[in-house]
């Protein structure tokens, strides 16, 4: 294993504190050679994590954690903050099964603050613990740091405007570098490039300050003569920032690979003991050419021994949706700043009069399509599914009641395996179907995407959600396709239901199990067809086996349409219950929720049957 120097003596803060201020050099130099080394290996977020190197370093001087906290926004860039907190061991697995988080977890340290996985959440957290500071008459600091990609989100605004008039000790920073996943896009984008083109007014401050304080007779004169005009001379030099005008103080830019220059900012930022916001300037992907080059690329990582160049669910929509497009000149597509992730970027090529990239803002995403589905136009809103999370008022309020004609494409829908809690898309079919009039299909392997697409863009009405997983087509069977539901009658008494990736699992269960098992796979899981009734009512034993949250899922709801028929058999469902499920490979946690092919077929096995 390599040797570490400084790196492997890092176990708490306090050690990077003992270290000399020219040690610290090096150290970057083994944080970023580790992480490079480890996350190649294990897979995970790289370009964001390299460029907040000496920030990070530099806030575990500058502040004493834990009593001050830091909130990291998304919390994709807090590896160097594990690595300075004990947890360098852990990196091995790194989003594992037994492996450390890759996103910062409370429960994994007492120095992560908050929890995080989601953009733009970390200035209304570090608000709250500062104003819970000042109601326990606390001293310490509370650091919110936050991407410019982040601060395209709508709920950082709203923390903006409520943070700027406290009295906390909250520091905000702001870390630009033109990137979140995608080029960062929207008005405040430019506005902050135009900030960063302007001269270092406290840089200059400080050094006229400093000059003045040692010229003997008129220095100090001069000093009261320049505290007193100092509005007049920052206006003049500095006009007057967004941040400024909505009551914090005003830092920057500064840059963020400069180790001084970071801890002059901050320690000067606690002085103030008000709210802050410190603007520094970094290089997403610093240190490793091929992410500096094409920080979008190297964002996140897959490790070595899984990377193929098989294509994806997002890939086959992607394309699907280009195809259609060019037939159908009302169809628009739509992301939340991830044009790569969701498999856009043909889409963008071809039609960018009809690509819409509203930055992270997915609420903004599904109003903005309600509005372009009111004219006329076909909006398809591409989003991963624990990010739709966020929007579920307005696909109910602006969506659904009037019921717009407009797509929801559900990327990583299901289990999506290492990014763990925050990710797992896990919740959808249930909230959902939830909503009067959608139609929610969950296709299983290409074929079936494609038809869906199809059958969604130009014969449904309404709110349509596409749903699939994160990876490639897995199908190991011959069932025909279908945008409704697929049934093969093989005798006995016993029928497995399921949908989406799961049903391959289902199927090798029922080629495993004691006695005849027939299989029916929902395609279409809302509404479900009136011509299933019939076929559930036929068997005593009916199991329903779902990669989803079991309150309010598809099986909860098949059940409660057997009992309203009458139903006199056994019925079960497979699904999560009351959970939430962390980090490690998709095959891992199938096994430990009890949903793979070996756990189902040991439940078809059994005689009696038990639900939970």
């Amino acid at each position: 294993m390599k040797q570490y120097a400084l790196l492997d003596g890092i176990r708490s803060p306090s050690d990077v504190q003992a270290l000399r201020e020219d040690e610290l050099p090096a150290l970057c130099e083994e944080i970023r050679s580790f992480l490079i080394d480890t996350v190649k290996k294990t897979g995970g977020h790289l370009a964001s994590n390299l460029g907040v190197v000496e920030l990070t370093v530099v806030l575990h001087r500058v502040f004493s954690l834990p009593e001050d906290r830091i909130v990291f926004d998304v919390g994709h860039q807090a590896y160097t903050h594990k690595l300075l907190t004990g947890r360098k061991g852990g990196f091995e697995r790194l989003r594992q099964i037994g492996g450390i988080s890759g996103f910062p977890r409370p429960t994994e340290s007492p120095y992560d603050a908050f929890v995080a996985g989601h953009a733009s959440t970390s200035i209304s957290a570090a608000l709250g613990i500062a104003e819970a500071a000042l109601l326990q008459k606390r001293t310490d600091y509370t650091v919110a740091v936050i991407g410019d990609g982040a601060l395209t989100g709508g709920e950082a605004y709203e923390a903006l405007n409520n943070a700027g008039r406290s009295r906390t000790r909250l520091i905000i920073i702001l870390n630009h570098n033109d990137m979140s996943i995608s080029k960062n896009v929207g008005a405040f984008a430019k506005y902050l490039a135009v900030l960063r083109s302007k001269p270092g007014y406290l840089r200059m401050k400080h050094n006229v300050d400093a000059f003045l304080h040692h010229l003997p007779l008129i220095g100090e004169p001069l000093r009261s003569w320049l505290k007193r005009s100092k509005s007049l001379l920052k206006s003049m030099l500095y006009p007057s920032t967004f941040f400024e005008d909505m009551g914090f103080q005003y830092i920057g830019p500064v840059d963020g690979h400069d180790l001084k220059e970071l801890s002059h900012a901050l320690t000067h930022a606690k002085e103030l003991a008000s709210p802050v916001v410190v603007q520094i300037e970094t290089v997403k992907g610093k240190g490793c050419r091929e992410a500096e080059e094409n920080p979008g690329a190297y964002h996140a990582v897959s490790p070595e021994k899984s990377r193929s160049g098989q294509s994806s669910y997002s890939d086959e929509m992607g394309a699907a949706l280009s195809e259609f497009a060019g037939r159908d000149p009302r169809i628009c597509a739509i992301t939340a700043a991830m044009k790569y992730g969701t498999g856009l970027q043909r889409f963008a090529a071809a039609y960018p009069e009809r690509f819409f990239d509203v930055g992270i803002a997915e609420e903004h995403a599904v109003t903005f399509a309600g509005g372009l589905a009111s004219c006329g136009m076909i909006p398809v809103f591409c989003v991963y599914s624990s990010f739709l999370q966020r929007a579920y008022d307005q696909i109910l309020h602006d969506l659904a009641i009037d019921r717009r004609h407009t797509v929801l494409c559900i990327d990583r829908a299901g289990l999506v395996g290492e990014d763990g809690e925050t990710h797992q898309g896990v919740f959808d079919a249930a909230f959902l179907s939830q909503i009067p009039q959608i139609t929610v299909y969950s296709p299983e392997g290409y074929d079936e995407l494609r038809l869906c697409m199809e059958k969604a863009l130009f014969c449904d009405t309404g709110v349509i959600a596409v749903r699939y997983p994160r990876g490639g087509d897995q199908r190991r069977h011959k069932l025909p396709v279908s945008d409704d539901f697929s049934y093969e009658d093989r005798g006995g008494d016993t029928l497995l239901i399921s949908y989406g990736r799961l049903f391959s699992e289902c199927i090798q269960a029922a080629d495993g199990a004691k006695c005849p098992v027939s299989l029916l796979k929902l395609t279409k899981i809302t509404p479900l067809s009136p011509r299933l009734l019939p076929i559930f009512m036929r068997y005593r034993r009916v199991v329903f086996a779902e990669e989803g949250i079991y309150n309010g899922g598809i099986g909860q709801q098949v059940g409660s349409l057997l009992v309203e028929n009458g139903f006199s058999g056994k019925y079960q469902v497979l699904a999560i219950r009351n959970r939430f499920v962390g980090h490690g490979d998709v095959p891992s946690l199938l096994a430990g929720l009890g949903l793979n092919a070996a756990a189902i077929r040991d439940i078809l096995n059994r005689e009696v049957v038990q639900d939970e």
